[in-house]
């Protein structure tokens, strides 16, 4: 195989932002051929490409080697699966699945089928500023983690985006709010940089700023195996917002915030000098610097041009799939901490959260309103 023809199984406005990019051959090596959504409506501009209303029909199709995945969230779980099972190498939209057990389900479709490529739309990783955190971190050059902190309550939405469609922002259709739709980019670089944390205790607050029946405001708590401790506070209804990412380790303390990475790093580790020091309050001296990045390719056309690459080379994803798991499972543990009032502990049950959303979802009697438009596909005001 010498080129990818891709098809994208879903376009509204995330799916159709990747057909963008690939229609304007920002990806080598790879070809657009097709691409499916069960609103026959959104498919009229794609007249010079194969299209289908069913994602089974574009699968068995022949005109695809691979597929992204950017449909509505439960269905990545059925679709991804049914994809992998067909011998078609799978790119799916974050989150993965809606919750554990769905994503061991798509897992599993990728282990009966290892020689496929199973990649996550996770992009914020290829972020110069996010990678450099990660090798601060992986170098040592923090020491051992003592505490973590990130609010990222700048995920700003209106009543608009909500209402622009039926499945947003219900237990059934999307299976969670900020935590499943905007979060799952900071989830995956929180455990990309520190693990999951042992234990959870959440404050989810449901419809606080908005006419959705599912978190909008999310305060957490987190106990790490290691005795760190790390607290995550995220927002859709809160302007301007902040986005501040601390670390605190031994060595010193990390602050992402407008862009910028703050060290201030200790000429002795706080361990060692709390145990030398003479002195009741003396201090270790520091040096505080500012991290340079260097500027680079960033954004969704990496991840899929990795993904390609991958196909073509065997080169090694940026996002393996396989991870994806552990930011589910994350935003699962706040909500059912939440749900239940109570510390839960990581490895979470799937089954029983599983089955807890399904109560819930059974429950419920909220009515979404929607106009059914007002939200523009042009996601590039999304991405911060």
């Amino acid at each position: 195989m010498k080129s990818v023809r891709l098809g994208i199984i879903g376009v509204g406005n995330m799916g159709t932002s990747h057909s963008r990019y690939l229609q304007n051959r920002e990806v080598q090596r790879c070809e657009l051929t097709a691409v499916c959504d069960v609103d026959p409506a959104k498919l009229t501009r794609f007249d010079d490409l194969k299209t289908c209303t069913d994602s089974a029909a574009l699968i068995r199709s022949g005109e695809v080697d691979a597929v992204i995945v950017a449909t509505p969230h439960y269905d990545h779980t059925t679709v991804g699966a049914d994809a992998m099972d067909r011998g078609i190498h799978v790119l799916v939209e974050k989150p993965i699945s809606v919750h554990k057990a769905d994503c061991e389900r798509l897992i599993a479709a990728h282990k009966r089928n290892p020689k496929l490529v199973f990649g996550a739309m996770f992009q914020m990783r290829t972020e110069p500023v996010y990678k450099k955190i990660k090798s601060l971190i992986d170098s040592g050059e923090l020491g051992e983690i003592q505490r973590t902190n990130w609010i990222v309550s700048a995920w700003f939405r209106t009543e608009a985006y909500y209402a622009s469609g039926g499945w947003r922002a219900t237990w059934k259709g999307e299976g969670g709010g900020v935590l499943l739709n905007q979060c799952p980019h900071n989830l995956d670089l929180f455990q990309w940089y520190c693990g999951l944390p042992t234990k959870v205790r959440a404050f989810c607050h449901n419809g606080k700023y908005h006419d959705i029946e599912v978190e909008d405001e999310v305060t957490a708590y987190f106990e790490y195996e290691n005795g760190a401790t790390g607290v995550f506070v995220a927002s859709t209804g809160e302007a301007p917002g902040t986005d501040r990412l601390e670390i605190a380790g031994d060595k010193g303390r990390l602050v992402y915030e407008n862009g910028k990475i703050l060290f201030t790093r200790n000429e002795v580790g706080a361990k060692v000098f709390n145990r030398t020091a003479s002195g009741g309050f003396d201090r270790p001296d520091v040096w505080n610097v500012e991290i340079p990045v260097r500027s680079e390719r960033t954004g969704h056309a990496v991840i899929t041009q990795n993904f390609v690459d991958a196909i073509l080379d065997g080169v090694p994803l940026i996002a393996p799939a396989e991870e994806g798991i552990r930011s589910v499972e994350f935003a699962n543990a706040m909500i059912y901490s939440s749900m239940l009032g109570q510390t839960v502990e990581i490895p979470l049950d799937g089954a029983a959260y599983e089955a807890k959303l399904k109560s819930v979802i059974a429950a419920s009697k909220f009515e979404k309103k929607t106009t059914g438009s007002g939200v523009a596909t042009d996601m590039l005001k999304s991405f911060r």
